[in-house]
């Protein structure tokens, strides 16, 4: 079917006035809010690929836009060498200026071999405690605009916390909204549906590690 071909100028004045008095009376009542009420939560969740993805991408449209912020990552630490290299671009937008506080927890968990270590050691607990600490502080006294809090719903299911130290911090986050928060990690439990105002599933409908593919630096770390 073809369809009658306008000017960018009508196309402009388009659309039901309904509608535009519609959108007009959103956007007005957002700014007559209070700042408290203005910030939001976001989880980022699920099996499939893209939940740091999207965190990682929402910080640099933040960062792009004059915004401050932090971003705390459960059980991503390394010994020697970043083994996720967002965090050497991250790295270099603060030595050259941009307000980002980048804050790595966790133990290494690459073995030589190239194997991932997934049992847990007292160490590994003594760094989530690290991070629940940082990111209490942020939620109390930082200046950042955006929080991410990246991983610390995988690190409650993979029990390095309590799924109350998570639901602790929104709520300590309820008497701190002045900053837009987001939390990532692979599955919801109980009080974060409730609690939440965004929540986004990432669902793995297919994924080439099923068929052998590994994970590809650059792409997945």
């Amino acid at each position: 079917m073809n369809e009658k071909r306008i000017s960018i100028s009508d196309a402009k004045k388009a659309g039901g006035k309904k509608y535009k008095e519609k959108i007009q009376k959103v956007i007005s009542d957002y700014k007559k809010l209070p700042d408290e009420k203005k910030h939001q939560l976001h989880i980022y969740y699920g099996y499939g690929k893209g939940k740091t993805t999207s965190a990682i991408g929402l910080v640099i449209r933040a960062l792009g836009a004059g915004k401050k912020v932090a971003l705390v990552q459960f059980d991503k630490g390394y010994d020697v060498d970043e083994h996720y290299n967002e965090g050497h671009v991250l790295k270099k937008l603060k030595e050259i200026g941009y307000p980002l506080e980048l804050l790595s927890t966790g133990c290494e968990r690459m073995n030589e071999d190239g194997t991932f270590r997934f049992k847990n050691a007292e160490e590994d607990f003594k760094e989530a405690q690290r991070a629940l600490k940082i990111s209490r502080d942020l939620i109390q006294e930082g200046e950042q605009n955006l929080l991410v809090l990246d991983e610390v719903i995988a690190a409650a299911v993979y029990h390095l916390i309590q799924e109350k130290d998570v639901l602790d911090l929104i709520d300590l986050y309820e008497k701190n909204r002045r900053f837009e928060l987001v939390m990532t990690g692979h599955k919801l439990f109980k009080g974060l549906k409730e609690k939440a105002d965004l929540i986004t599933e990432m669902n793995k409908v297919k994924h080439y590690f099923d068929k052998g593919i590994q994970a590809r630096e650059g792409i997945e770390f």
